[in-house]
């Protein structure tokens, strides 16, 4: 799922028809001044970034005046809330609340289900989570009819079903909640949507109903219908992509779809020592190399996975892009015997690492490589490595179980190698 900013969700929570408070994102803390004075009123100022309690970590501001809104601007641009710098701030109005309620919509991925889940709770601000496990009275669902789809009619039959902490909503206003969860249900279709939640949902005590909050989550694989998102990489990720993973799916993924050729780094500043290059093919038995890895005291540097058949060209670009990092050794785990061939994976290791030894010399390779083809692609590498300056071994679908050996070859070789290189 690629995740949005709240304002960006609420952008397109408007363009539904959903109310949402008055305000606009900006960049600086002039503009900040600028849409507090516009609005006229005191203002709310929240930071865009990717996570949840923000609130509690500094990240949403109440302010009386358009002189506040810029200096408390000033402060947070620039600023960092739980691990996230924070580049746009959302300056809106603040509203009078009478009610809180929470409107989301999921996708159930249970064998019983496997479509949109509808939810809807009379206590909203909290966690769904929290609500379900404290107050499981005060939240239906319902299991969506995708051709169906959702009507004001079957929002009120659930809502009639839950339990209103502060009593029952008049007639009016159930019926304007009704029809506005019915539109976050048709945003999340229109806006193809994973996952999108409005929480809270506002009755202010002007009887508005508004749209306070939204979490939306947009399904990868339509990132490219929606180009006004200005989505760099179309991955679930709960951090903004570093600039080493932007170039690695623009170079890798982005306009070539054989196979896949995934790279992450599994944390944006690399420090210190014991950093490995990690590269899978598939997942499962992959994992359980790393996890070896990191019971030796190794940290994990990247995830990258080459496997659906993808060709030499791609594997070696997602090589490149591990190599790239300040790692003291490289990994290989294809722990594969599906049907892609390992002769692909064996010839961009060998263009790769010929031009890799020369920067690092007897820098660490530890290569399991599985699967169809393997015996050739075992003689490609062979053939590709022997007169590389490289502490380099190769092994084959006899040890994909045996991850402890795995292991401790990667603590013997990569421990000579921090030693000849007064690597501490």
């Amino acid at each position: 799922m690629a995740r949005l900013y709240e304002y960006q969700g609420k952008e397109m929570l408007e363009k539904m028809g959903i109310p949402v408070p008055q305000g606009r994102c900006v960049t600086t803390a002039e503009d900040a001044k600028q849409v507090a004075s516009e609005i006229g009123k005191p203002v709310v100022i929240k930071a865009q970034v990717w996570a949840t309690g923000r609130f509690k970590a500094g990240g949403i501001k109440f302010v009386d005046t358009p002189e506040e809104a810029e200096n408390i601007a000033k402060d947070l641009i620039g600023s960092e809330i739980k691990g996230f710098k924070v580049e746009k701030i959302l300056v809106e109005e603040q509203l009078e609340v009478e009610r809180e309620l929470y409107g989301g919509i999921i996708v159930s991925s249970s064998h019983k289900v496997k479509g949109p889940v509808l939810i809807f709770s009379s206590e909203g601000g909290s966690s769904i989570e929290e609500v379900s496990a404290r107050n499981p009275e005060r939240i239906a669902s319902l299991d969506v009819d995708y051709i169906k789809g959702v009507t004001p009619d079957d929002v009120k039959k659930i809502m009639s079903e839950i339990v209103f902490k502060e009593g029952d909503l008049s007639e009016s206003l159930f019926s304007e909640v009704a029809e506005t969860v019915s539109k976050i249900y048709k945003a999340f279709v229109e806006y193809d949507a994973r996952s999108l939640e409005v929480n809270p949902l506002i009755i202010t005590k002007d009887q508005r109903v508004i749209a306070a909050d939204c979490h939306y989550s947009l399904d990868d694989s339509s990132a490219f219908r929606h180009p006004e998102f200005g989505i760099v990489i179309p991955r679930d990720m709960d951090r903004p992509p570093t600039e080493l993973e932007e170039k690695a799916w623009m170079a890798i993924e982005d306009e070539d779809y054989r196979g896949t050729g995934y790279f992450a780094q599994m944390t944006v500043n690399i420090k210190g020592n014991g950093w490995l290059g990690f590269h899978g093919i598939g997942g499962g038995g992959a994992m359980l190399g790393a996890s070896a890895f990191v019971e030796r005291g190794f940290k994990i540097a990247n995830y990258a996975d080459t496997s659906g058949e993808p060709p030499a060209s791609k594997i070696y670009l997602c090589l490149k892009a591990i190599l790239s990092l300040p790692i003291d050794g490289y990994v290989l785990m294809g722990a594969c015997l599906a049907n892609q061939e390992q002769w692909h994976h064996a010839h961009a290791l060998v263009k790769g690492f010929k031009e890799f030894a020369k920067e690092k010399p007897g820098f660490p390779v530890i290569m399991l490589l599985a699967g169809n083809k393997e015996e050739e692609a075992h003689q490609i590498i062979r053939d590709g490595f022997k007169d590389l300056p490289l502490r380099w071994e190769l092994y084959g679908r006899e040890y994909i179980y045996d991850t402890n050996f795995i292991g401790d070859r990667v603590e013997a070789v990569v421990k000579e190698y921090q030693e000849e290189n007064n690597i501490i």
